[in-house]
């Protein structure tokens, strides 16, 4: 893999992809745990988006990741915006992750946008400024919880559509990470009498897909991120642990 930073060579092998990638970034993580359910091989490529690199920022409209790189029969494709990016792989790839039912199909993109929309809510949670604000988001993040608990009332297996794993699961894998991380921080409550919603977390917590879409020092370098944004969550980190945390990720 190239080193961070370091714009990877360009190869004319027919199909090869290259995610362009952050470290704590629950977006990329989507688009590697798809590929990974897929069986695609891709390189992956870590940039330090506080310290964004000109090759990066040539080929990033928005200046965020993932970037999907294609290179295929001597040219090479750009795709940004994760959502994008899954759904080619839908289009483009076998072992298909979303129903083959149109109107299955559209619930699941529905519940897809539901998921973008709880990491809005995380953020929100854990920048809050204040105690006050803090209880507010906590609130508000468990009710999100509370919807998707009636959605799976419906499923009958440990993923969101039943039996097999879909686009939705490798969605809300990322969101549940950020979950494990404020549960080390304290008890805040979010998937209390969710029973539907934390088995579904913890069969997601196991797949080797989701296990595999961050790097080594994840746990550690999110917590150090989360204890820099000056936030009320980040008072209830204690700072003695964090020693031995990898080098500060700037952005999630």
């Amino acid at each position: 893999m190239p080193e961070k930073n370091e714009m990877p060579e360009k190869n004319e092998m027919t199909g090869k992809l290259i995610l362009v990638s952050h470290h704590l970034c629950p977006y990329v993580q989507r688009a590697a745990i798809s590929l990974a359910e897929k069986g695609v091989p891709f390189e992956r490529v870590t940039i330090d988006l506080a310290n964004k690199p000109d090759w990066f920022k040539a080929i990033s409209p928005l200046g965020k990741v993932p970037l999907l790189i294609v290179q295929a029969n001597g040219e090479e494709t750009v795709i940004f915006e994760s959502a994008v990016i899954l759904e080619f792989l839908e289009e483009t790839q076998a072992n298909p992750l979303h129903p083959a039912d149109a109107y299955a199909r559209a619930r699941h993109r529905a519940w897809i946008e539901f998921g973008s929309a709880t990491l809005n809510a995380i953020g929100r949670f854990y920048t809050a400024s204040t105690e006050a604000a803090f209880l507010a988001e906590s609130t508000a993040l468990s009710a999100m919880f509370d919807r998707l608990e009636d959605e799976l009332a419906d499923q009958a297996g440990p993923w969101f559509n039943g039996e097999r794993f879909c686009l939705v699961d490798a969605v809300y894998g990322p969101v549940f990470r950020y979950l494990d991380a404020f549960d080390r921080i304290g008890n805040f409550g979010i998937l209390d009498g969710k029973p539907l919603v934390q088995a579904w977390r913890k069969a997601l917590s196991e797949r080797a897909s989701i296990k595999g879409a961050v790097a080594p020092g994840y746990p550690q370098r999110l917590r150090l991120f989360l204890r820099a944004r000056n936030s009320f969550l980040s008072t209830l980190i204690p700072p003695d642990d964090l020693a031995s945390a990898p080098p500060l990720a700037r952005s999630a």
